[in-house]
This record gives C-alpha cells, sequence and structure tokens, in this order.
C-alpha cells in the first residue's frame, strides 16, 4: 500500500494548512490512519490518530485545540487541518494506516506510510 501526503508548504505562524493523504483504491476504508511528523534532528512523533470510521480521534497534547484530524472513507483520503501553527510545528508530515480498525498513539501500530510532506511555518 503506498500512501500518498500532500498539501504541505510555507505559512506563516498563525496561519492554517490542510494537509491530505491519498490511499490507492479503498485500502484504507476499513483501518485507522495517522499523522505523525519529524522535525529536523529530532524524532518521529505522533500528532493524530482517527479510527476507520471517524469515531475515535486521538491528539498529542502540543497540538490538541489546534489540529483536527479527519478521514473521507467515500474518496478515499485522510486530512489534517491545522490551525494556529507555531514555527516549532515545522516538519515533514507523515501519514500512516494503521493495522487495524482503531486510533493509535505507536509506530508500531502502522503498517504502512506516506512519503511525507515538508510544512514550514516561519515566524
Amino acid at each position: 500500500v503506498q500512501l500518498q501526503a500532500s498539501g504541505g508548504g510555507l505559512v506563516q505562524a498563525g496561519g492554517s494548512l490542510r494537509i491530505s493523504c491519498a490511499c490507492p483504491r479503498r485500502t484504507c476504508t476499513n483501518n485507522g490512519m495517522g499523522w505523525f511528523r519529524q522535525a529536523a534532528g529530532k524524532e518521529r512523533e505522533f500528532v493524530a490518530a482517527i479510527s476507520w470510521n471517524g469515531v475515535s480521534t486521538l491528539y498529542a497534547d502540543s497540538v490538541k485545540g489546534r489540529f483536527t484530524i479527519s478521514k473521507d472513507n467515500a474518496k478515499n483520503l485522510a486530512y489534517l487541518q491545522m490551525n494556529s501553527l507555531k514555527p516549532e510545528d515545522t516538519a515533514v508530515y507523515y501519514c500512516a494506516q494503521n493495522r487495524g480498525s482503531g486510533a493509535a498513539t505507536i509506530r508500531e501500530s502502522y503498517a504502512y506510510w506516506g512519503q511525507g510532506t515538508l510544512v514550514t511555518v516561519s515566524s
């Protein structure tokens, strides 16, 4: 399964950006999805996760209240809406498909990963 993340770019602090993750065919319909990010020189960290039907969501404390994860099974897409962006949100953002149907925070729960999309927040 090859996931395709897109929508990254340069945005000013306080701005908004929505990034997307496309799943081939309907491979992600019955699976939870997640977003992780990796800043330069740092470990990849959990950002947000959603269950297969969108009922359950999880967020890292650092993004709670600012980011929203969603999933459109009809379009085979997952999204991460990012508001009130901060310079410390600058990172490569990766989408991933959960091995199961729930929402999960640990990397080992995810079987497939996208190539990443760069989000840069200027101060």
